[in-house]
């Protein structure tokens, strides 16, 4: 931009702008090696015969574009340079399997202030299809070109914030993949931010999906005007818009730009849109996928446990004994339980896709909350806390000062007839609570439950 060909690498920049993010940009095809030859070369041409700037300055090292070079050679040279200083950036494209082009972020944004200040059209502040459809619904009622002029923009900008949404989402996958090995809190964040702020209205309100029939609609009747309104129309609109005249394909502006409207809407709808979607999707996917791997790693500390206490113990050398005392003592609680395999049972095929189908949320009627609230009850009548079955027992130990037998517990009440079935599971459960159960060989047998007869003392008694 500071050498003597920076008419010509403007120039460029402005055709690559106009064809990537233009009001007339081809979105379904994207900028190949081929096609980024034959866009720059009429422009190094037709720049390359202005006259030279008279503050003329020399190039810093070699100059871009050498002096006996022709203009296929000249085009090669400035795409060679605006891929080397960061305004152009290539990408796989899966569909064609070739190597395509495209304006990196910061080119993008330095590209749009060259684009818009050769630009003759008018810019509007607000910029979302809601706009478009409000201002055709204008133009319709009102006559008014300016109506018009305003709907050509915000269907311009639409297409162009999409198309930065989508930009958007790919650099965060970008950046994803650069710090995969960081847990990216603060870009997610940043996205949630930025979602409930722009993305969530481009789904929802400004969905482009949700006005575009509507906006076709009056496109259809600004088409079908009475001779006499359309020819006032067009007269406003080739007074307002002498730039439309010059870019104009036909004989009526008029139709042009509705017919430029469409496109631009239905680019958006067809092309944009989904993309932004996608885009979006595959980000979430992304940074859902780090997050539970990184989730997953600090769970995981926890499972090491036996490892790192297994290294311990043949790292202990003389004190093995020790340590396997005190390991011994500290899973002395725990207590393996197996479930039936009988109570496995898989269900049909029918049941399953039956409940694959299922996509209305039951409504929960009174009877059943009702029922939901005497299960709940039910079910906190008949449950202990350990802590507390252990306090009556230490109770009744510190009483009698010898040892008990469950077998010979009172069970004067439910309360504590369910003590006496949870004793061994809580002492068993808690830790550095000074009982001491020992299974013995003499089964237990009563009117409610029977099995393991057990002793049940202090662990400081003989």
């Amino acid at each position: 931009m500071s050498g003597k060909h920076r008419e010509v690498i403007v120039a460029c920049v402005r055709a690559l702008y106009e064809r990537l993010h233009g009001p007339s940009a081809d979105y379904a095809h994207n900028l190949t090696r081929d096609g980024l030859r034959d866009l720059l070369l009429p422009v190094v041409r037709e720049a390359r015969r202005l006259p030279a700037p008279q503050d003329d300055a020399p190039d810093a090292d070699a100059p871009l574009i050498p002096e006996h070079a022709d203009d296929l050679q000249g085009a090669a040279a400035v795409a060679r340079a605006l891929q080397r200083d960061g305004w152009l950036e290539t990408f796989a494209d899966r569909a064609g399997l070739i190597t395509a082009y495209r304006l990196t972020r910061a080119g993008k944004l330095f590209a749009e202030a060259f684009w818009s200040v050769d630009r003759r059209s008018s810019r509007t502040r607000q910029r979302n299809v809601r706009s478009c459809r409000n201002a055709l619904d204008a133009a319709l009622k009102n006559l008014d070109a300016h109506d018009l002029v305003d709907a050509w923009d915000y269907a311009e900008k639409v297409i162009s914030d999409l198309s930065e949404g989508v930009d958007y989402f790919q650099e965060l996958v970008r950046r994803l993949m650069l710090e995969a090995s960081q847990t990216p809190w603060d870009g997610f964040m940043e996205f949630l931010d930025r979602f409930e702020k722009e993305f969530k209205k481009q789904f929802t309100a400004d969905s482009v999906e949700r006005h575009r029939q509507a906006i076709r609609d009056l496109i259809v009747r600004l088409h079908a005007l009475e001779a006499a309104k359309r020819d006032a129309l067009e007269l406003q609109l080739n007074d307002i818009a002498r730039w439309a005249m010059q870019e104009r394909s036909g004989g009526s502006t008029l139709d042009w730009m509705l017919y430029r409207i469409e496109d631009m809407v239905e680019a958006a709808c067809n092309s944009r849109h989904p993309e932004l979607i996608k885009a979006m999707s595959v980000y979430m996917q992304r940074a859902a996928a780090i997050v539970q791997q990184a989730l997953l790693l600090n769970g995981g500390h926890g499972r090491r446990a036996w490892s790192t206490a297994i290294g311990r113990v043949a790292e202990a050398g003389a004190g093995q004994d020790a340590l396997l005392e005190r390991l011994g003592h500290a899973m002395a609680p725990a207590e393996v339980r197996l479930l039936d395999p009988a109570a496995f049972r898989l269900r049909s095929q029918s049941q399953r896709r039956r409940a694959l189908t299922v996509t209305a949320q039951p409504k929960v009627s009174r009877d059943a909350r009702l029922a939901a609230a005497m299960q709940r009850a039910e079910a906190d009548a008949f449950a202990l806390p350990n802590e507390e079955v252990l306090r009556r027992i230490r109770i009744q130990l510190q009483a009698t000062k010898e040892p008990l037998r469950l077998s010979r517990l009172p069970a004067a009440s439910a309360a504590d007839l369910l003590a006496n079935m949870q004793l061994v599971e809580a002492i068993r459960s808690g830790r550095g609570h000074g009982v001491r159960a020992t299974r013995l060989p003499a089964r237990l047998d009563n009117d409610y439950y029977s099995g393991s007869d057990y002793r049940i003392e202090m662990e400081d008694q003989p």
